[in-house]
C-alpha cells in the first residue's frame, strides 16, 4: 500500500531546518510495510489543502506533521479540513487523550483526521516523539480504516 507524508513548516521548506517529524513518519509507515511518499510544504493554507488532495490521489494514508498548534501560522487542521469530504474525530481525539498522559501540551494541539475519498487523512504533531506516539496509536487500527475506508467487503467489522 502506498502512505504520503506532508511536513508543514516553514523552516523545513527553506532548509533552514531538519525534518526530523517527516523522517520519523516515514520510517515508522516503511516498517508497517507501506511505500512511502514525501512531501514539504509552508505553513500556508492553500499550498497545504492542495498538497493533501494530491497526495490522497496517489496514497491509501496521508499523515501530516507540523502546523497544529496555537501559533498564528498553525493552519494545518483548517487547510485539512477543506481537503477531506467526512471527519473522523474519534482518531484526533484518541491521540491527544494518549498525549495528554504526558504533557499538558497536547491540549494545545489542534489536529484532525479524515478522509477524502478513501484516503485517511490525519495530522501530528511537529515533533519525533509527538509523531512516534500518535503513530503509535493509531498504527493497531490503522490497516483495518483502510480497508473500510476502500470499501472492501471482505472486511470484517471487528468489534472492539
Amino acid at each position: 500500500m502506498n502512505a504520503a507524508v506532508l511536513t508543514v513548516s516553514d523552516g523545513v521548506h527553506e532548509g533552514t531546518r531538519e525534518d526530523r517529524s517527516g523522517d520519523t513518519l516515514a520510517e515508522l509507515l516503511c516498517e508497517a510495510g507501506f511505500e512511502v511518499a514525501r512531501r514539504v510544504v509552508p505553513d500556508d493554507a492553500p499550498m497545504i489543502t492542495t498538497a493533501i488532495v494530491e497526495l490522497a490521489g496517489e496514497a491509501v494514508i496521508v499523515l501530516t506533521t507540523g502546523g497544529t498548534g496555537f501559533a498564528p501560522r498553525d493552519v494545518t487542521p483548517e487547510a485539512t479540513r477543506v481537503a477531506i469530504d467526512r471527519e473522523a474525530p474519534g482518531i484526533a481525539e484518541a491521540i491527544r487523550a494518549d498525549a495528554l498522559s504526558r504533557t499538558p501540551h497536547a491540549l494545545l494541539s489542534r489536529g484532525v483526521a479524515g478522509l477524502r475519498g478513501a484516503t485517511l487523512v490525519v495530522n501530528l504533531p511537529g515533533s519525533p516523539g509527538g509523531c512516534r506516539d500518535g503513530f503509535a496509536v493509531l498504527a493497531p487500527a490503522l490497516v483495518h480504516g483502510v480497508e473500510l475506508a476502500s470499501g472492501d467487503r471482505d472486511t470484517a467489522h471487528r468489534q472492539t
